[in-house]
This record gives C-alpha cells, sequence and structure tokens, in this order.
C-alpha cells in the first residue's frame, strides 16, 4: 500500500473552502477580497491576550510575513510559507510521486498542504511560547484567571494557533472566491500601510514614532528639525541618510521602476492556430518569468534561520560563541547567526571603517544566499506550478497553438521552449534576488524591506492585470450583444 492510499482518508477530509459553482461577477469578487482585507486589518489590531511582547521576533523579516507583532496573526503567513518551501523540496525531489493534473492528485497535494500548515502553526508557536520566552504570559491574568502561567502559556498558544488557520483560509477564500492570491493581497496590505505612513506619518501620535517624509521636510523647512548648515558634512548626511531621506525615497522609487520595466521585459515566441487560418498569438516569457514570490521563500528560510538562532540562545545556558552571541535586545552581534542576519538600512555604513571584514562578510553571504536562493527557489517555482517547458508545451499543444515553422509535436515545442524558459527563470531569479539585497542595504520609505517593497510592486501589477482581465471577460457580453 502506497503513502497516498494510506494518507487519503485524512487529506481528503481536510476542511476546505468550496469552489463556487459558475462564473462570479467581477463585483463579487471585489466584495469578497474586501471583506477579507478588512477582517485581515482588523485581526492584525486584535492583541493576544495573556502576552507579554517586547520587540518583534521577526524583525527585518516582518513586512514579507505579512502579520501582526503581538496580535493573533503573529506567525503571519509564515507556517504557509514554510510548508510550501517543504513541498518546494519533496516535489522537486519527486519523492511526492502526485500529478496534480489528475484531480484525486490534487485534492492529496492540497490535503498535504493543509496538514503541513497546521504542523508547522505548532512547530512555529510551541517554541515561541513555552521555549526560550519569546513570548512571556502575564502573571496577573494567570493569577486573575487560577490557572498560573502554564495555564495562560495554552491559552496564548490557541490564539496563535487560531490565527494561523484564520489567515489559510482568508487565502483560500480569496483564492477561490475574490481575486489575486490572499498571501499576495496580505504582503501588499501591509507593505503598502508601512509606506504611507513613512510618508505622512506625524511623529506627534506615539512616543518614539519616526517622522514621515513629507512631515519630516516641512519640519526642516519651518526649522522645527535643526540639520545644521545644509551643505556642511552633517547637514548633507542629515538631507540624504537622516531625517530628510533622500536617499530611501530615490530607492523606493528606482526599485517601483525597475520592477514595473521588468515586468515588461519579455521574449515573445509566436504561436498559430493548427485548424484556424490567420489565428495567432505569441507566448510571452518574462524577464522575471517565476515572478517575485519565490523571494517569499528565500526570506523565509532566513527567518527561520534567525528564529532557530533566538530559540538556541534562550534555550541554551550557554551558546558556543562560534554560533552566535546575542546582545540585551536579542540581536546576534557574533557568530554564525550573525553573518546570516541580512543587513538592512544604512546604519552598516556608519560601522563599515570601524568593522570592514565584518560588513563586507555580512554583505557577501546575503548576497550569494539571495542570488543563489532566488534563482534556486525560482527554478523548484517554475517545476511545481507548470510553468516549465514541458508543462507549458504540453498547454500549447491542448489549446490547439502551435509554433510556426515547427512541427506540431509536444517534444520538439517543448525544445524551442528550453531555448528560453530556463534561462529566463535563473536571470529573472538572480535579479531579484539582488534588487532585494541592494534596496535593503540602501533603506527604504516607512522601513520596508527591500525584498517586501519587490513583492509589493510585482504582485500589484499582476493584481492590476488580473482585474483587467476580470475586466474584459465581463465585457464580453455586453460587446457580443452590440455587434450582435
Amino acid at each position: 500500500m502506497s503513502w497516498k492510499e494510506t494518507a487519503a482518508p485524512v487529506l481528503t477530509r481536510m476542511p476546505t473552502v468550496a469552489r463556487p459553482e459558475g462564473h462570479i461577477p467581477f463585483r463579487r469578487k471585489l466584495g469578497w477580497t474586501a471583506g477579507v482585507l478588512v477582517l485581515y486589518f482588523f485581526l492584525t489590531n486584535v492583541i493576544i491576550f495573556g502576552a507579554n511582547t517586547q520587540g518583534d521576533l521577526y524583525g527585518q523579516f516582518r513586512s514579507i510575513l505579512a502579520g501582526g507583532q503581538g496580535t493573533v496573526l503573529h506567525l503571519g503567513i509564515g507556517p504557509i510559507v514554510t510548508a510550501s518551501i517543504v513541498l518546494q523540496l519533496l516535489g522537486g525531489a519527486n519523492l511526492l510521486g502526485l500529478d496534480t493534473s489528475n484531480p484525486r492528485d490534487q485534492a492529496l497535494y492540497q490535503g498535504l498542504q493543509k496538514l503541513l500548515v497546521v504542523v508547522m502553526i505548532c512547530l512555529t508557536g510551541i517554541p515561541m511560547v513555552f521555549m526560550g520566552g519569546l513570548i512571556q504570559p502575564d502573571a496577573q491574568v494567570g493569577a486573575q484567571l487560577g490557572v498560573g502561567a502554564f495555564g495562560v502559556q495554552w491559552l496564548i498558544f490557541a490564539q496563535l494557533f487560531v490565527g494561523g488557520l484564520l489567515i489559510l483560509f482568508m487565502d483560500e477564500v480569496i483564492s477561490k472566491w475574490g481575486v489575486g492570491s490572499g498571501i499576495g493581497l496580505f504582503i501588499i496590505a501591509g507593505v503598502s500601510q508601512r509606506l504611507v505612513g513613512g510618508l505622512i506619518q506625524w511623529g506627534g501620535l506615539g512616543q518614539g514614532s519616526q517622522e514621515g517624509f513629507f512631515i519630516a521636510w516641512f519640519n526642516i523647512l519651518t526649522g522645527q528639525i535643526d540639520i545644521g548648515p545644509p551643505l556642511s558634512q552633517q547637514g548633507l548626511e542629515s538631507i540624504f541618510f537622516g531625517p530628510g531621506q533622500i536617499i530611501a525615497l530615490c530607492t523606493t522609487v528606482l526599485i517601483f521602476v525597475i520592477v514595473v520595466y521588468a515586468e515588461s521585459v519579455r521574449v515573445e515566441i509566436p504561436l498559430s492556430h493548427a485548424k484556424v487560418r490567420g489565428a495567432r498569438g505569441r507566448f510571452p516569457v518574462k524577464l522575471i518569468y517565476a515572478s517575485v514570490l519565490p523571494m517569499i521563500l528565500v526570506r523565509a528560510l532566513q527567518a527561520n534561520i534567525q528564529f532557530l538562532g533566538r530559540l538556541l540562545n534562550g534555550q541554551l545556558a550557554q551558546m558556543p560563541a562560534w554560533l552566535g552571541t546575542y546582545n540585551q535586545q536579542g540581536q546576534p552581534i557574533e557568530g554564525l547567526f550573525y553573518y546570516f542576519n541580512p543587513i538592512r538600512s544604512q546604519n552598516w555604513m556608519g560601522t563599515l571603517s570601524t568593522q570592514p571584514i565584518d560588513i563586507l562578510l555580512r554583505i557577501g553571504v546575503d548576497l550569494t544566499f539571495m542570488v543563489l536562493g532566488g534563482a534556486l527557489f525560482a527554478m523548484f517555482w517554475v517545476e511545481t506550478t507548470d510553468m516549465g517547458p514541458e508543462a507549458t508545451a504540453k498547454q500549447i499543444q491542448d489549446s490547439g497553438m502551435q509554433i510556426p515553422g515547427f512541427r506540431r509535436n509536444p517534444g520538439v515545442m517543448e525544445k524551442v521552449l528550453e531555448r528560453y524558459i530556463p534561462q529566463v527563470t535563473v536571470i529573472g531569479g538572480a535579479l531579484v534576488g539582488l534588487l532585494a539585497v541592494g534596496a535593503n542595504m540602501l533603506g527604504t520609505i516607512g522601513g520596508v524591506s527591500g525584498t517586501g517593497l519587490l513583492l509589493t510592486v510585482s504582485i500589484t501589477y499582476k493584481l492590476y492585470e488580473e482585474i483587467a482581465e476580470e475586466q474584459m471577460m465581463e465585457m464580453h457580453p455586453v460587446m457580443r450583444d452590440m455587434f450582435g
């Protein structure tokens, strides 16, 4: 008996969101999407009852994990992404033996993914609550409820578990009933919120709040923020790297322009219909063929490495110095975990003169990790989402199209596509990794990570294309009636 037959009774009975029967009007899709986004923003403001959280455990990875620090959605999309990494690796090694074109195997794959998400919620939430003191229980709540600290810990974990399941099913609702992907929309929502705050946030709204770009410049021009002589070294540093945030603004705009341009760069393979004369088309192989979604997997892997370091630091009485040394804020300052911690913002420039080797090593490790990881996960993504040459050739064949000048054979089309897809996938994945590291080092408006900004721009661009396609589908009946 194979593992599929053994696991089928469990995997096929996993709770799921029913698929819609028939066509869903575009307005209803927008309604479902807007409703889930409102629920997402609401849940990111529901504080975990009975918990004392100090600092963000995920730190700079928070923007791509799309959660809220210290809230019910504390874990964000982390368990979903980690489960996807495991499935990517198992599928890439061909250990699952599942054919996603088969409806039964597709149901098993979806059930396995949900089961892995539940496992990852437990593997992530239990260490946070019960090990290392990463989320401390409130002693007063335990005394009031009469359950003690251990009972409050279970209460905290239950809230994290429910939040992890909610974000899983919210993603499924948007994927089946809404527009776009739930994970993508949650990332856009979190990053956009920080971008808007980075532009117009007023420091008086909260203690320690940083002024937004426009508010800071208003205060500079009115003299409320003293930057010294504008042409002096202090003045230039304040304008470009300090409150003025000119470099951060330029980096943000440049990332927007580069990603939009890269989305439009493509190799178009001509197609013609085998039976209908004059019916022609093109198959576009974009420069960012695998999109920037594989970057979520790379950064999530880095986040899990840093989470492991925090966990070991809290569990071990004295962690080996070569492995990592942490300060009181829980940040690595030496050792292996220090070099695997990506550089963020322009703070590295101030220590470059005093610690050049350490800074260059961190940049080199992060660059290698992101470029190679981006290319590798992009290849995995293409193969496991049926975007590879073989799957694409079969799709073209089934649609009745062919490449002019070549025999109408999937094997022949596959060889033609192999000239472009693998190379473009690797180049696009490496380019996205390089852009993410550069944006992290130069800083962005609102303190958004480079990867988060890349994801937001690319997902928004694809969402725009999908909305345009949905509107065209809605217009077809009208156009048909208009022209008889």
